[in-house]
């Protein structure tokens, strides 16, 4: 088991292939009132808005919205995972899409904006380099 895991990490995964779609970004603490400003993303801060599930934007626009929602997802995992978002009367949440791999999410996003996608990637690997998550292949 040691020896996959170990393989699994030393897989390089390209943004915008079908493989990095599957792709999870797996926070190693979970999300609380003391922590939760280090995943503040572009001004933005995450809100509860259910008992632990944290939502904020991640991308807007007049057709495409992406919002991070950080939930456990996967057993005990604290996940970053994506959601399409609509609005209407330009501020008002109206529906927020079943969650979406982290990687899918930029794969999407990758497609209507690449700066902003490459952006987010950085973001990730900013928490990755401070040792706050790790990215995981979803089997």
């Amino acid at each position: 088991m040691a020896e996959d895991n170990q393989d699994q990490q030393n897989v390089e995964i390209t943004p915008g292939t079908k493989e990095f779609g599957k792709m999870v970004f797996r926070l190693n603490n979970e999300v609380n009132a003391e922590n939760i400003s280090i995943l503040n993303y572009n001004g933005a801060e995450l809100e509860q808005i259910q008992d632990g599930v944290y939502a904020q934007p991640a991308f807007v626009s007049d057709d495409f919205n992406l919002f991070f929602v950080v939930t456990q997802l996967i057993g005990d995992d604290w996940i970053v995972a994506f959601s399409k978002a609509t609005i209407e009367n330009g501020n008002e949440i109206t529906d927020l899409s079943d969650p979406l791999p982290t990687g899918e999410g930029l794969n999407l996003l990758g497609q209507v904006s690449a700066d902003d996608a490459n952006k987010l990637l950085s973001y990730f690997g900013t928490l990755a380099d401070a040792k706050r998550g790790e990215w995981r292949l979803i089997e």
